[in-house]
């Protein structure tokens, strides 16, 4: 729970990330750093406690751009920085000292609603654990249908439901071949992102690409990432000559 909420703290606070990204990348770190004998997966408790962990967290640290600099930090923050706008409230550095009554209202919400979910949650854990007693036959059709129903209803379209359908169909694909889908859904997230800011930043820098090394922060960035793949790469090298020395011939 404390890496989970560290990692939503973080990715949080991050213009544009939101809690979906800051969700699986606990995810991901938790599978990889935690304990290997638990089953991944299946229900494991951390897979449930780290992504909430750090969902929960960044839904909070998503305030931080929003408020300090205008810059909406997910699709929430996006929805209460124009009815702020709305209101006449321009989030930005000053709004502290020329809204502060607005300000600490927000900060007064968030202690007084999660005092609320504890006051909510911990009274009626039995009702949410019946819930579990529901016989799978009758909750998995019941799930589809509300999906169904939840997809449709954002653009009326028949079409997204089929896209879902798909989707799903390939969920099941990837769970028969052992497919890690973390690493797809945060591409499918961090893809669109990537390629407007690369565009933006190559519109700022008239098609020269090597403004992404020219500012030190830009590069040390690149050149951790690069060092990171590196690191995974030569680690699952060595993974599996490891594992072909063990195999007896």
């Amino acid at each position: 729970m404390l890496r989970g909420a560290g990692f939503g703290s973080f990715f949080g606070a991050l213009p544009g990330t939101g809690a979906t990204i800051a969700a699986f990348i606990a995810y991901a770190v938790e599978k990889r750093v935690g304990r290997r004998r638990i089953p991944f997966g299946k229900g494991a408790i951390a897979g449930v406690a780290a992504p909430e962990s750090a969902n929960n967290s960044a839904a909070q640290t998503a305030f931080i751009p929003t408020l300090t600099l205008g810059v909406p930090g997910s699709a929430s923050m996006a929805v209460m920085l124009g009815a702020l706008m709305i209101h006449g409230i321009l989030p930005g550095p000053r709004m502290i000292t020329d809204r502060p009554d607005v300000f600490w209202g927000l900060i007064a919400s968030f202690i007084v609603g999660n005092m609320m979910l504890l006051v909510l949650n911990i009274p009626l854990i039995n009702i949410w654990v019946r819930l579990l007693r529901v016989p799978y036959a009758l909750l998995y059709p019941l799930i589809l249908v509300f999906i169904a129903i939840g997809v449709y209803s954002i653009r009326n379209s028949l079409f997204d439901v089929g896209l879902v359908a798909g989707f799903g169909l390939l969920g099941y694909a990837m769970r028969l071949l052992d497919y890690e889908p973390a690493p797809l859904l945060m591409g499918f997230v961090l893809g669109p992102l990537m390629e407007e800011n690369l565009r933006r930043a190559l519109v700022m820098s008239r098609g020269d690409a090597a403004v992404f090394v020219e500012s030190p922060i830009s590069a040390v960035i690149l050149g951790l990432t690069v060092l990171i793949v590196l690191a995974m790469s030569l680690s699952r090298l060595r993974g599996r000559r490891s594992t072909r020395s063990e195999t007896p011939s």
